[in-house]
């Protein structure tokens, strides 16, 4: 069947995972933070998600990996507020730890794909060598 849309891509779709399991985490921060540190996780988590959806729905690949960059751009961040909310108390390790390795996960997700795409568009672009073709 192939990729139909962004839905159907594994690193949308762990994406979305993250995202999710941010918004559970950040709803257990006390009532202060809520215009805080909680508001910068969920739009950092978000942004991951939303920016491979853009990327996918772009007509060139170079947009694409744009786009991927990007994502990878809001997931350090999102790990970089997820290791400050337990610095400052707001989660534990034990709570952190699974979406970090979540992070993770998706990170290399991220650059293999990015990685598949420049190869592909490589391919693609570089014409066949001369030396490929019989002389007359």
């Amino acid at each position: 069947m192939g990729i139909q849309s962004c839905r159907d891509l594994n690193v949308w779709q762990e994406a979305m995972s993250i995202a999710e399991q941010v918004y559970r985490l950040a709803a257990a921060f006390p009532s202060d933070e809520r215009f805080g540190l909680s508001v910068q996780m969920r739009r950092a988590a978000v942004s991951i998600a939303a920016n491979i959806a853009e990327g996918h729905g772009r007509e060139t690949s170079r947009y694409y990996v744009q786009f991927l960059r990007v994502s990878q751009g809001s997931l350090k961040e999102l790990e970089t507020h997820l290791f400050l909310s337990q610095r400052v108390g707001l989660t534990d390790r034990q709570q952190a730890e699974p979406v970090l390795d979540e992070c993770d996960k998706l990170g290399r997700m991220l650059r293999s794909l990015i990685r598949a795409i420049q190869e592909s568009r490589g391919r693609m672009t570089n014409p066949i060598p001369h030396s490929l073709f019989p002389t007359r």
